[in-house]
């Protein structure tokens, strides 16, 4: 049990080490960033399914997935506690109709236990929700001098929650979660002018902090029942309404120079009155989220199964950047399709029978609209489950893979081409034993 404690917080101490910002998708200079937790690398490995509940893994997505039947190989007395963190790397190309680049990013993505209590259960984590990351130029041509902007962000929202889940039937389980959402984005402008070909030696700069904070609900249920001797139907569903998010908010502008390798040298700084225009403290909308799903499979064999999922964000509003009259939001959808094949669990002679092997196909339309284009985006996802460790405890490593694509080059706006490498550790203990003698 320690040495399992120990390497966890080991992986979390090297994936936050060596990780960069969370994304750099200029599409996340919109709101409140783009949307970073789309399930465990299992989910995401099947093409963000997340309908599917077993006994050795967390799902993330559905509180209900903390209860459950216990596990016949333990005679049915328990189900195991559950450990999960997961990591990414993504490697994106960004191409316009002018021109072309290349970035990269390594994060952390969820760390997060599940214990079982009877037929209840519970569990808990942290996570990061959405994240900003972004370095753009636009360079404006007039009959005069040349306008140049560069427009910087980071930051991001994250989640911590405390789970429960209820068996309240053989098969059938609801859950709650309790969510605290954390985080800030800061995102600077520097605008400057050409005279005479040459940038002239001072530039403005505007620098905006928002530090957010909040709470909301997400309900889930799950149900899981065998339709014939050999089939098991598998569906869930879950629902976060509608809540608000503070967000206290400075704003500061600056004169500055820059160096040739980019280095700023503060003139003249002033804070914005944000009080005297009523946008020091602002509400934004975090939207209500549903989605359902169904599937069916051979237990411990195979499984293939569909999910929609429905978010509201034509809701969103953030009041401190509203005069950008280019963006709208819409509704957001999207649709996965996925499943795993495992050919044989419980083989002794070859460790390869014994691998999950998961894929999965999806789409989105994000609920971002920029001069008139929907922001759309899609992946094709692959992936494997590594049984590591006691064999009798079930624990694993996940190792999942994704190539997509995000966004247009239509109305000179960057499609994204990406390529993601997902791990993570889920890792199984047996802590509530009935004693077999006095």
């Amino acid at each position: 049990m320690i040495k399992k404690l120990v390497l966890v917080f080991i992986a979390t101490i090297a994936i936050h080490g060596y990780g960069q910002q969370g994304t750099t998708s200029p599409y996340s200079f919109y709101g409140i960033g783009s949307l970073k937790f789309k399930g465990t690398v299992e989910n995401r490995s099947m093409g963000g399914l997340s309908i599917y509940n077993d006994s050795i893994h967390v799902n993330l997505r559905n509180p209900a997935s903390y209860a459950g039947d216990n596990l016949a190989i333990w005679g049915k007395e328990s189900r195991p506690v559950k450990f999960a963190i997961g990591g990414s790397y993504t490697s994106t190309d960004l191409e316009s109709n002018k021109s072309r680049d290349k970035a990269s990013s390594t994060t952390f993505d969820y760390l997060a236990v599940s214990i079982p209590l009877g037929k209840f259960g519970f569990g808990f984590g942290l996570l990061p929700y959405t994240s900003v990351g972004y370095k753009l130029e636009s360079f404006l041509e007039t009959s005069s001098d040349d306008i140049e902007n560069k427009f910087e962000g980071e930051g991001g929202l994250n989640k911590a929650f405390l789970g429960f889940g209820y068996q309240l039937a053989k098969g059938l389980s609801v859950g709650i979660d309790f969510q605290y959402n954390f985080g800030n984005t800061q995102n600077s402008i520097i605008n400057f002018q050409y005279s005479g070909g040459q940038p002239i030696q001072y530039k403005s700069k505007e620098a905006n902090r928002s530090d957010l904070s909040g709470l909301n609900l997400n309900f889930g249920l799950s149900y899981k029942g065998m339709v014939s001797e050999k089939l098991e139907l598998v569906s869930g569903l879950s629902y976060t309404p509608e809540s608000n998010l503070t967000s206290k908010n400075e704003r500061s502008i600056s004169v500055i120079t820059l160096t040739s390798d980019g280095r700023e040298g503060v003139r003249n700084t002033i804070d914005s009155d944000l009080a005297a225009l009523g946008l020091e403290q602002t509400e934004l909308v975090l939207p209500s989220k549903f989605s359902f799903g169904a599937g069916i499979g051979e237990p411990m064999k195979w499984f293939v199964g569909a999910e929609t999922t429905f978010l509201n964000t034509s809701q969103f509003s953030n009041v401190l950047f509203s005069n950008n009259t280019d963006t709208t939001y819409e509704d957001a959808y999207s649709f996965s399709l996925g499943g795993f094949f495992i050919p044989q669990y419980n083989s002794f002679r070859s460790y390869l029978k014994r691998v999950v092997y998961r894929a999965g196909f999806r789409t989105e339309d994000s609920g971002l609209k920029i001069n008139g284009e929907s922001i759309k985006e899609f992946g094709i996802s692959f992936g494997v489950g590594i049984p590591v460790g006691d064999a009798r405890l079930l624990s694993n490593a996940n190792l999942g893979f994704e190539i997509g694509q995000r966004g247009t080059k239509n109305s000179n706006l960057i499609q994204e081409n990406f390529i993601s490498l997902q791990l993570s550790l889920s890792l199984n203990d047996r802590w509530f034993q009935k004693r077999k003698y006095d």
